[in-house]
């Protein structure tokens, strides 16, 4: 299981969030990774990640998806695990901003 580091950004009523994390597990259709809040099943988020050399072959890459959380998971302490769909993606060229 490789851990790949994310950022994970989400609307919540006008205020954005943005925190930085790791995944748990990554597959084409989603994520599992850790935040520090409950987002509600539904809500819209915006995860960049980097894909390392092993992966790419081509040195790190950046993939900006686009999805939804699908559940919410709370281990008792500390951080929230949160499953996402991915719904679309793009490849980030290098120096493009992910904002």
């Amino acid at each position: 299981m490789m851990k790949l580091p994310l950022t994970v950004r989400w609307m919540d009523n006008t205020v954005v969030g943005e925190v930085a994390t790791e995944s748990r597990e990554v597959s084409s259709r989603g994520l599992y990774f850790y935040l520090p809040k409950v987002l509600k099943s539904g809500s819209a988020v915006e995860i960049v990640m980097t894909l390392p050399h092993e992966l790419t072959q081509a040195g790190p890459v950046k993939v900006r998806c686009l999805g939804r959380i699908l559940r919410t998971d709370e281990p008792g302490q500390g951080d929230i695990g949160v499953a996402a769909a991915i719904e679309r993606y793009e490849f980030l060229r290098n120096g493009e901003s992910a904002a």
